[in-house]
């Protein structure tokens, strides 16, 4: 009588299995593609294993959140902030960090930028309070700011933090602006190509 293996069979130890497990949770690494990630970096382990390491221990040590603007960074304020070349009559809004990194490969916006840290949703029960909605204001209270270009995402619950945001800033004596055409209905920031989000920026309009 043959026996049927009821266990499976490991092709690797458990820590190489668990750093698979760890990589594939990242967005756009499933297993498979985790699993060659893996495979390449035990491959190229002293030229490419190494530098990572280092990299992601050094980042891990020194990683912030920018006090100004809700950037991430390994300085705070961080190189967008503290860049003196920038526009800083300019503000960019933008749900998250992501946008703004998005945004902000395209080189066509000179200004600075403002981190939401998410958007208004009633079904996930997100309230102006829990997003950095009131620094936003206190930072265009301030002074020093002509234009607020409201960059949300495409979204219901992005046009609706849109909205809610020109009420907020209405009182003051800045235009406030919105990205145009080339952004697609239900489209997000991260996941645009560069061209688009390039006629976006140029295209943006008045808010109201």
């Amino acid at each position: 009588m043959i026996c049927t293996l009821t266990t499976t069979i490991a092709m690797v130890s458990t820590e190489i299995e668990a750093l698979v497990q760890q990589l594939a949770r990242l967005p756009g690494l499933g297993p498979r593609s985790a699993r060659r990630a893996v495979l390449h970096l035990m491959k190229k382990r002293e030229s490419a294993f190494a530098p990572l390491l280092a990299a992601l221990q050094t980042v891990s040590e020194r990683l912030v959140t920018c006090g100004i603007c809700g950037n991430v960074d390994t300085h705070d304020p961080c190189a967008i902030c503290a860049d003196s070349r920038r526009d800083a009559r300019s503000l960019c809004v933008v749900e998250e960090v992501s946008d703004l990194w998005a945004l902000d490969k395209s080189r066509l916006f000179p200004g600075k930028y403002h981190v939401l840290g998410g958007r208004l949703s009633a079904l996930e029960g997100v309230r102006p309070q829990d997003l950095s909605i009131d620094a936003l204001v206190a930072r265009v209270a301030a002074g020093g700011i002509d234009e607020v270009v409201l960059a949300m995402n495409a979204t219901l619950e992005g046009q609706t933090t849109a909205h809610y945001l020109a009420e907020r800033l209405e009182s003051y004596p800045v235009r406030l602006t919105q990205l145009a055409h080339g952004l697609p209905v239900g489209g997000e920031l991260d996941y645009l190509d560069e061209g688009t989000l390039a006629q976006a920026l140029r295209a943006r309009r008045p808010v109201g």
